[in-house]
Order: C-alpha cells, then sequence, then structure tokens
C-alpha cells in the first residue's frame, strides 16, 4: 500500500493545515467578528451561488415552452374551477371579518392587523443532509432580518438563520433543530411541533393522552414564542400513536407547505417585541 504523503514536505504541509483549521474553528467561537468575516465571505460566493442557479432557470423557461396546448387548457379549466371555490370562500371571510369588527368594537379591543409580506425567490439548498436549510436572493441591503418567517403558498417554510449582505440562508421546519408553537384549528389545543430531520414529518411530542387531537386537524401557528404571527398554518395531522403504558401520545403531521418544491417565497414583515430584543446586539 502506498502511503498517501510522500515525504516530510506534503506531511508538514498537512499539519500546517490542520492547525490552521482549528484556529479558525477557536475564533469562530470566540471572537465575534469572525460573524462579520463570514458575511463578507457569503458576499464573495454570492455570484457563484446565481451562476449555479442558472441551469435551473434555463430548465424553468424550456419547461414552459415545451408543454402542450392541452395541458394548458386542463390547467386553465382546474384554475378557473378553483377560482371559483376561492371566490365562495373570500365572500364568506369578508362576513365573518365584519362581523369580527363588530364584536371588537363591542369588546373595545384592537383589530389585529395583517403583516405585510413581499416576495423572495431560492436560489440554493444546503447541500448537508443534517441541515435542512435553503438561500434566498435578498439579504442584510434588503432589509432582511434574523428571526423572520418565511411563507409559501401552502404556509410556514421556516425562519431566517443567518445574513449576508445579499442573500439570506433559512433553517426549514423540518430541521431538527426547529421548534414551533403550534395549536389545533379546531379547539385551540397548544402543543410545539417539532423537526425530526425527515423532509415531510413533523412531531408533537408529550401530548396528554386525553388531548383532542384527531387525523386529519390542521396546526397553525400560535403566535407564542415570537417568532411567527398567529394564525398562519404549519402542518396537518396523519397519525396519532398511542402507547397504552404510558400517559402521552405522539402526534405525527406533515406540513402544509412545499419544502422541497416551492421557489418563490414570502418574506414575512412581523417583528414581536421578543424578536427584536433577540435581534438586537448585545451591549459591551
Amino acid at each position: 500500500m502506498k502511503p498517501i504523503f510522500r515525504g516530510g514536505r506534503p506531511r508538514r504541509l498537512f499539519l500546517l493545515l490542520t492547525l490552521l483549521a482549528l484556529l479558525l474553528i477557536v475564533a469562530d467561537l470566540n471572537w465575534p467578528r469572525m460573524k462579520e468575516g463570514r458575511a463578507w465571505l457569503s458576499l464573495v460566493v454570492t455570484p457563484l451561488q446565481w451562476v449555479v442557479d442558472i441551469p435551473a432557470r434555463v430548465a424553468d423557461s424550456l419547461s414552459g415552452v415545451v408543454v402542450d396546448r392541452a395541458s394548458l387548457v386542463r390547467e386553465n379549466e382546474a384554475l378557473k374551477s378553483e377560482a371559483l371555490v376561492l371566490e365562495r370562500k373570500v365572500q364568506q371571510m369578508a362576513a365573518l371579518t365584519a362581523e369580527n369588527i363588530r364584536l371588537r368594537e363591542l369588546l373595545a379591543a384592537d383589530a389585529r392587523l395583517d403583516p405585510e409580506t413581499r416576495m423572495v425567490e431560492l436560489i440554493g439548498v444546503n447541500p448537508d443532509p443534517f441541515q435542512h436549510q435553503v438561500i434566498l436572493n435578498q439579504g442584510i441591503e434588503d432589509g432582511v432580518f434574523v428571526g423572520q418567517p418565511v411563507l409559501d403558498a401552502g404556509g410556514v417554510m421556516g425562519q431566517v438563520v443567518n445574513l449576508s449582505h445579499y442573500t439570506s440562508r433559512v433553517m426549514l421546519i423540518t430541521d431538527a433543530r426547529s421548534a414551533v408553537p403550534v395549536e389545533v384549528n379546531r379547539n385551540g389545543f397548544r402543543g410545539i411541533a417539532l423537526g425530526k430531520g425527515v423532509l415531510g414529518e413533523l412531531e408533537l411530542e408529550h401530548i396528554p393522552d386525553t388531548a383532542d387531537i384527531r387525523q386529519g386537524d390542521l396546526l397553525v401557528t400560535s403566535g407564542l414564542g415570537g417568532r411567527f404571527p398567529r394564525g398562519y398554518p404549519v402542518a396537518r395531522v396523519t397519525e396519532v400513536v398511542r402507547d397504552p403504558g404510558r400517559p402521552f401520545k405522539l402526534i405525527k403531521a406533515e406540513p402544509t407547505a412545499r419544502l422541497d418544491r416551492s421557489r418563490y417565497l414570502l418574506l414575512v414583515e412581523y417583528r414581536s417585541e421578543l424578536s427584536r430584543v433577540l435581534a438586537e446586539p448585545p451591549h459591551e
């Protein structure tokens, strides 16, 4: 078997590079200015991310050209039907909104305003299988902030966890480090939806066996924790696992957002008092 490093010079170079890597790790953990350095490195890498995304853009353009007329007609008919259904729901929502306003006036309560949103584009995916993260085409220069909620047409995607000047990194709700406070839309029961590192699965643990949660229930953000505004869809319950020997049951749910397919997303302009405190740099 041939040695990997021949002679003393490659071995010394290997040791030097290993020592340099260790020094960078220590500096990253203990020197606050390393975050600024990472932001500048991300700025250098941004053009490469755009270049890597070019094939996907070209493929999207070509797929739109080769779609035949019959599929377009079918899609048009389906969209018309969906538009009629949504129109009916909007009419119902208008009536409910008016009733809600009247009730709030009777209770002398302030109306809860929906936060504004703006559209962004997904330009990259973290290749690490242990980290469910995506990269967006807006960053510090566009007013994006750490902790900002991210949605797609189906529901909550995740939140911004890292920023550079022109891009931002979003941790998806299925990441093993993610925890989203939710409530059952049917009855208001609250829990925490935990990511398990599986793209299409969330779990609610330590739920009392007497809790009224059923398969098919919609889980929405509860507004607790200060990260996500209340009322956005998160997941739908797919399985209720009961263990006769334990006082708790396990709830499995599937995210309503299309985590692996959505390309255009929404950033929610929502920053609670807690998120403002967490976003402020520590005073020296």
